[in-house]
């Protein structure tokens, strides 16, 4: 079967692509080795992740926070029944996605791609039958998988991986995450507020690397107070079980991250969230002569295009960060780009979303970007404590903090701790991306009362200038 365009994963970045391209009036199929589109990201990543987020935070305020506002109530946890919550909404993304694909016309093939030579791509279906199509150009649209640590065997049951501590049957009485980036303490936070105790152990001296430090150290201050415990530098070394005893609890050794001292901790649950590397095995890269950078990840120009004529490649599988909205916006890119326009990708405005609660939310460049190359800049900070909207509802956790160029007053980075970051930082998007300053921000009438109403107030404050605080 001949086609314009083979898109090898139809996870965001994948599906997305497939879908531009058809309207930009391509033939287009694409090859799915799960038994539903969507990627990491709907099955077992971002959506399932969002519900139990959403789920236990609503039973922790039912629990600890409905008093306070004259609602008096006992709420039990039916655990089965809010993982059923979580699988419905799974359902949902990837079934739309399924229809997507469908109403654009795209053909769907279920199984493991292998790409013989440019313009040429091996299905191989789950009953093991193969089926060879082709195409002028080819999209490696392949994702991402769990990053794993030497001698620790992950089971999903004891020993889990994201996509397992998505899916426990029971909650832990002890979880000991391993990891302090965006996936540890996500859900390390759905299953403390279920009842969790939980243990974060970071090799690094903070957690989140890559986040403004500031904001981590708050941030970290936060989970603190919600029970969430911190080892920083430190590390895991060895992870045992009592031998014929499959409900004893695990034995965890801990030491130092230069080694030495090591403590026995005991543990129900160890999650394993140290990251992600791109999935590239089996694809039969090396024979069709695309080549990879030292971390595995395919290397691709300008315009995506990797070592090999037509081979192109996006999303968790090439450099930079590995969010779904920056595979999607790839996956646009590129299909413009094959078709023959201007496809392009802003990396300077790629906002990342953590989402705990309160969130945190951040785009552009930290303090600490700033200070390594040399930029002259004026900082402006505005607490949640001030802003009515937070106060009335009692959502006073965190800061909105603005990063504006010294000479010009181009705002060059936001950062965001607080209820609905997530939703506010959009519009810090949308202005860096037309080269808006701080100026124009604060000029720019918020609605009352609004948390967005703490972005206009920290505008206002890079020019010393803040109103209510």
């Amino acid at each position: 079967m001949a086609y314009d365009l083979i898109v090898i994963g139809t996870g965001p970045g994948g599906y997305v692509c497939a879908i531009r391209a058809a309207q930009l009036g391509m033939k287009v199929a694409v090859v799915e080795k799960r038994g539903t589109h969507g990627g990491t990201c709907l099955n077992v990543g971002c959506i399932p992740s969002k519900a139990l987020l959403h789920a236990s935070h609503a039973y922790d305020e039912a629990k600890h926070a409905f008093g306070v506002m004259g609602i008096e109530a006992s709420p039990t946890l039916d655990l089965p029944k809010m993982q059923t919550f979580k699988r419905e909404g799974v359902k949902g993304n990837v079934d739309g996605v399924a229809y997507l694909l469908k109403k654009n016309k795209i053909d769907s093939y279920f199984g493991a791609a292998r790409i013989v030579k440019s313009g040429r791509v091996e299905v191989t279906s789950p009953a093991g039958e193969s089926q060879a199509l082709e195409a002028r150009s080819i999209v490696i649209a392949t994702g991402s998988d769990v990053a794993r640590l030497p001698g620790m065997e992950i089971d999903e049951k004891r020993i889990v991986s994201s996509t397992g501590a998505l899916d426990l049957a029971s909650v832990p009485r002890k979880l000991l995450v391993i990891g302090a980036g965006v996936i540890g303490l996500e859900l390390g936070s759905v299953w403390r507020r279920l009842g969790a105790d939980v243990l974060v152990v970071e090799y690094l001296d903070r957690i989140l690397p890559g986040i403004d430090n500031e904001i981590a150290r708050s941030f970290q201050r936060l989970l603190e107070k919600q029970g969430i415990a911190f080892r920083l530098s430190s590390k895991v070394t060895t992870v045992t079980g009592a031998e014929g005893n499959p409900r004893a609890p695990l034995s965890v050794k801990v030491e130092p991250a230069a080694g030495g001292g090591a403590e026995t901790i005991e543990a129900d649950v160890v999650l394993v969230a140290v990251g992600r590397v791109p999935y590239t095995e089996g694809l039969g890269l090396a024979e069709a002569g695309v080549a990879l950078d030292p971390k595995k990840r395919v290397l691709v120009d300008g315009n995506f295009q990797t070592s090999a004529s037509g081979i192109f490649a996006i999303g968790d599988v090439i450099a930079g960060p590995m969010l779904a909205h920056k595979a999607e916006d790839e996956g646009v890119a590129v299909a413009e780009i094959i078709a023959g326009q201007a496809g392009h990708v802003n990396y300077d405005v790629i906002p990342n979303v953590i989402y705990t609660s309160p969130e945190v939310a951040s785009v552009g460049k930290s303090e600490e970007d700033l200070k390594a190359a040399g930029v002259a800049y004026n900082v402006g900070k505005f607490p949640f404590t001030a802003n009515g909207r937070a106060k009335a509802i009692r959502a006073t956790d965190g800061f909105v903090k603005i990063l504006a160029d010294a000479e010009t007053d181009r705002v060059l980075g936001v950062h965001i701790i607080g209820a609905n970051a997530g939703e506010i930082i959009a519009e810090a998007c949308v202005l860096m991306e037309f080269g808006g300053s701080a100026e124009d921000l604060a000029r720019t009438c918020h609605a009352h009362p609004t948390f967005s109403e703490a972005v206009k107030e920290a505008a206002l404050a890079v020019a010393k200038r803040a109103i209510h605080f």
